[in-house]
């Protein structure tokens, strides 16, 4: 004889409505202020500024630690003699040839090698020979083969960006998933059409990472180049202006200069990058 388990009676409960309560509890206004992420850099920022000058003001020598407020003072007068936005502009300019040439010819290297089986032997084996190599060794070098000019800085930043940006987007090609290739073969896309509408759109958040890791590279191998670059063609950007002003015992013009690099880092990150992040990977899904 089977036992059947015990049948509990149905029955129905009221609850009380809730007309009573807030939909909503307003957050106290200090901690909505702590979730914007701005508010929480500046804190940082404040808090770095603030250690600066209580470093300075205890060492007590403006020649080897100037003060925050001295280097802010030595900024700001080198923005309005426009000694610093010429120096930049000399320093961007340079930036953008070398980096915009580096990034083609990454993507045409890894398109390759994506395609191709001598592609891959031919990225494999130059990443490996190239890719530990500092970019600022081949100045010499560059400066025997293109003079005291331009195309010298070019050269070095090419190298500087290339190789990173390579590796990252023949990764982003390798991860994309079986069925976004059978899909694209399906529809008749080979070479070009079929890394420009299928690899890459798939592989962006790759991409735009080997974007940021390349852009990094260039720019501190840039303003290193122009310490030597600069101080060997009597003229140059940022790099040159930092060079000329430690010649001269210029401090804080030194940590003008330097705020300047840190400061078009950040803007180039907070703003560029982050933009394109938004408008791309991160509205379509593709990264947190």
């Amino acid at each position: 004889m089977t036992r059947q388990p015990p049948v509990r009676a149905e029955y129905q409960r009221d609850l009380a409505p809730l007309n009573d309560l807030p939909l909503a509890v307003e957050l106290p206004l200090t901690t909505r202020l702590w979730s914007q992420a701005w508010l929480r850099k500046l804190v940082i920022l404040a808090i770095l500024m603030l250690a600066w000058e209580v470093a300075a003001r205890w060492q007590g020598n403006d020649l080897l630690l100037p003060s925050f407020l001295q280097t802010a003072a030595a900024f700001w007068d080198g923005l309005v003699t426009g000694e610093l936005p010429a120096k930049v502009a000399i320093s961007l300019g340079t930036l953008l040839k070398g980096y915009l040439l580096g990034v083609v010819l990454a993507l045409a290297l890894s398109a390759l090698a994506v395609s191709t089986q001598f592609g891959r032997d031919l990225l494999g084996t130059l990443t490996s020979m190239f890719n530990p190599l500092p970019a600022i060794a081949l100045l010499p070098l560059a400066l025997l083969w293109f003079g005291l000019g331009e195309n010298s800085l070019v050269f070095v930043l090419v190298h500087s960006v290339l190789w990173p940006m390579a590796l990252n987007t023949y990764s982003g090609f390798l991860g994309v998933s079986d069925t976004l290739r059978m899909a694209g073969r399906n529809y008749g896309l080979k070479g070009l059409r079929y890394v420009g509408l299928i690899l890459i759109p798939a592989a962006l958040p790759a991409i735009v990472s080997g974007l940021k890791i390349g852009w990094a590279f260039a720019w501190r191998t840039l303003i290193a180049a122009e310490l030597v670059f600069g101080a060997s063609s009597g003229k140059g950007g940022l790099g040159w202006y930092i060079f000329q002003n430690r010649n001269e015992l210029y401090t804080d013009r030194v940590f003008a200069g330097l705020a300047a690099v840190i400061i078009i880092g950040l803007l180039v990150e907070g703003l560029v990058f982050a933009t394109l992040e938004r408008l791309t990977v991160k509205k379509w899904g593709m990264q947190r």
